[in-house]
């Protein structure tokens, strides 16, 4: 299995007794979706190896402990801690019309309700108050909160993310600041 074939479910936190289980923490929307699984794939050495879940528990929101099949001690447990987990694409719940994920909209053209054709998508970045989605935007790196109102619709067919931006975020782009502004703020 390749890492392109696969997304991050998550992470492994931390051991957990001394038989081999581990907390690990699904980073995802609903973790809930996933409490059932009876395989993963773990990150070793940039390689993606497929473990088998003996047990699996929840113990608080996005956390599991798990006892995988082969892991019996503390010190085989251990060599796991900070392991990122790995499902396949196609284990990806189903999302609602209109709705995507943001590996899906890579690469698609940026279309605004009200300017038009601006970019390309190239990422999304999970910052600590909120997601944005990074646009090439006139040789330069745009970026763009993750909100509900502002993603109108993803046209998969055509690759085509239309967008309704918030109202002046286009200007911060390019109308450049000068120095001079700074200052001004300051007095």
């Amino acid at each position: 299995m390749h890492i392109d074939d696969c997304f991050l479910l998550g992470h492994i936190v931390k051991t957990h007794g001394i038989k081999g289980q581990v907390v690990a923490f699904f980073d995802v929307d609903y973790p809930e979706d996933y409490d059932d699984l009876e395989s993963v794939f773990l990150e070793q050495q940039g390689r993606l190896i497929p473990f088998f879940i003996d047990k699996m528990e929840p113990v608080q929101k996005g956390r599991f402990i798990i006892h995988f099949e082969d892991i019996k001690t503390i010190e085989q447990a251990e060599k796991l801690r900070n392991v990122s987990l790995y499902l396949p694409l196609d284990e990806l719940p189903e999302l609602e019309e209109g709705q995507f994920y943001f590996h899906e909209v890579i690469g698609y053209q940026v279309v605004d309700q009200n300017h038009g054709p601006l970019g390309t998508v190239k990422d999304f970045y999970d910052m600590p108050q909120q997601q944005l989605m990074a646009m090439e935007y006139n040789g330069q790196e745009m970026l763009v909160p993750v909100l509900d109102e502002v993603f109108v619709r993803a046209d998969h067919e055509a690759k085509v993310l239309h967008v309704n931006l918030p109202e002046g975020l286009l200007e911060v782009y390019t109308q450049p600041g000068t120095p001079d502004d700074a200052d001004d703020r300051d007095e």
